[in-house]
C-alpha cells in the first residue's frame, strides 16, 4: 500500500475526533457569547471589567480573539503530536520492517509521511475555518466579518505548520522514540507560556520571535488584517530548518525492528 494513503488510513479517526473537538470548541464557545448577550450583558462591557493583566494575556479585545486562542492552542497541540508520531512510531511500535520492505528511499517514505501529515493539518483547519464562519455567523450577529474569520485561520494554518514541522524534527532526533511525542508538546508548552509572559511584560518584547503564537496573535491579525511579513517569513524559515533537520536525521538513524 502506498504510505502516504496508508498514513491517511492510519489518522483518519483520530482527524475526526479531532475534527469534531474542534467545531465543539468553536460552536460552544459562542454559544457562550450568545448565552451573555440573551442576559443583556455586553461581551465588551464584561470585558471591561477585567483586570488589564487578564486582557493582556489573552492578547486581544474582542470575544472571537479569546475563544481564537483557544483553537490555535487545540491546532499546535494536534499537530506537534502528529509531526512526531508521523516519524516515530515505526520504532515506537516495532513496525519498522514496513519501511525495510518497500523498495524506496528513506527520504521518499518521509515525504509521504509529511505529506500525509499536512493533508491532516490542512483538512483540520478548513473545519475550523467552516465551524468559525458559521457558528460566528449564527451567533455573533456579524460582530465578526468573514475576512477577520479568515486571516485568523490562514493564520492558525501558518501555527499548525510550524509545530508539525518541529514534532517531526523532535522526533527524527530523539533517541527514544516513545518519548518524542511528549517533548514535542513540551516544547509546544514552552512557547505557549513565552506568549504568555511577552504579554505581560512589555520589556519581553524581544522574546515574541521565540514564539509562534506570538506570530498568529489575534488582536494584531483582526486589527491589520494581514500577516506580519516579518512572522510569516520566520515561521517558514523554522519550517525549514525543522524539515531538514528531520530528513537528515531520519536517514541517519538505525530504524528498531
Amino acid at each position: 500500500m502506498n504510505i502516504f494513503v496508508r498514513e491517511l488510513r492510519v489518522h483518519r479517526l483520530g482527524l475526526l475526533f479531532w475534527s469534531l473537538g474542534m467545531v465543539a470548541l468553536i460552536g460552544a464557545g459562542m454559544a457562550k457569547f450568545a448565552g451573555y448577550e440573551e442576559a443583556g450583558e455586553s461581551v465588551e462591557q464584561l470585558m471591561s471589567t477585567l483586570p488589564r493583566a487578564v486582557l493582556v494575556i489573552f492578547g486581544m479585545t474582542g470575544f472571537y480573539g479569546v475563544l481564537f486562542l483557544y483553537v490555535a492552542v487545540m491546532g499546535a497541540v494536534h499537530a506537534v503530536l502528529l509531526g512526531s508520531t508521523l516519524v516515530s512510531k515505526e520504532e515506537r511500535d516495532r513496525t519498522s520492517e514496513f519501511l525495510y520492505a518497500k523498495p524506496i528511499t528513506r527520504s521518499r517514505a518521509l515525504t509521504a509521511k509529511l505529506l500525509a501529515g499536512l493533508a491532516n493539518v490542512v483538512v483540520l483547519n478548513v473545519v475550523a475555518s467552516a465551524a468559525s464562519l458559521y457558528f460566528v455567523g449564527y451567533f455573533g450577529d456579524g460582530r465578526r466579518s468573514s475576512d477577520e474569520i479568515r486571516v485568523l485561520t490562514v493564520g492558525l494554518l501558518l501555527l499548525q505548520l510550524v509545530f508539525l514541522a518541529v514534532g517531526a524534527a523532535v522526533a527524527g532526533v530523539a533517541r527514544r522514540p516513545k518519548a518524542a511525542p511528549s517533548r514535542a508538546t513540551s516544547l509546544m508548552l514552552v512557547t505557549f507560556l513565552l506568549y504568555y509572559l511577552v504579554n505581560l511584560n512589555e520589556d519581553l518584547a524581544v522574546l515574541r520571535y521565540f514564539t509562534p503564537f506570538k506570530y498568529v496573535d489575534a488582536a494584531t491579525l483582526m486589527a491589520d488584517g494581514a500577516l506580519d511579513p516579518v512572522f510569516v517569513a520566520l515561521a517558514l524559515v523554522i519550517v525549514g530548518a525543522a524539515i531538514a533537520t528531520t530528513y537528515r536525521a531520519f536517514a541517519a538513524r538505525d530504524l528498531a525492528v
